[in-house]
């Protein structure tokens, strides 16, 4: 196996997945420095950035240094995770004991079901729209669809969760 070197002399992988398995390891190292050893974020950052240098891999492939690039986009990943979490996520190592009351676990699971059948653009209109209890507007511009189609869209679902559910659906509104 090749592994790229960031001498602009070697050859360099034209495969994007021959690219990941021989610079994988040296991202993961990399990463695992950035994060002060968290080896779970290690793995979500290098795995965020080979996602995107997938999106862009036709180009990046012709560069003189992929691998110099992809350790660029690893830091520039890792700056942008705590630009995000400093504004937004607080560490802890202590977690507040809640009871879970689920009265009915098998509603739940039947819902569950009945959402997995969606298309993702579907379920994601019911999900923001009734469990999160988010407006039409807040909703459209969530997933930047306009009103009319977060309306028809929640229309749509509703129809096919009923149709999903059957004879299940009156089980379930009498609970």
């Amino acid at each position: 196996m090749k592994h790229p070197s960031t001498s602009p002399e070697s050859a360099q992988p034209t495969d994007f997945r021959e690219f990941a398995v021989s610079r994988g390891r040296h991202l993961l190292r990399t990463a695992y420095l950035l994060t002060g050893g968290d080896a779970h974020l290690a793995e979500d950052l290098v795995q965020e950035a080979l996602g995107r240098i997938y999106g862009r891999w036709r180009k990046i492939s012709r560069m003189e240094n992929p691998a110099g690039y992809a350790q660029t986009v690893l830091v520039n990943t890792f700056l942008s995770h705590r630009r995000r979490r400093a504004s937004s996520e607080q560490a802890t190592d202590t977690f507040e004991e809640v009871a879970v009351s689920d009265p009915d676990p098998s509603l739940r699971l039947t819902l569950l079901r009945a959402l997995s059948e969606l298309a993702p653009q579907d379920r994601a209109v019911l999900v923001l729209r009734f469990w999160e209890d988010r407006s039409v507007d807040e909703t459209a511009a969530a997933l930047q669809l306009s009103a009319s189609g977060v309306r028809s869209r929640s229309s749509r679902a509703l129809d096919r969760i009923r149709a999903v559910l059957g004879d299940q659906l009156d089980e379930l509104v009498r609970h």
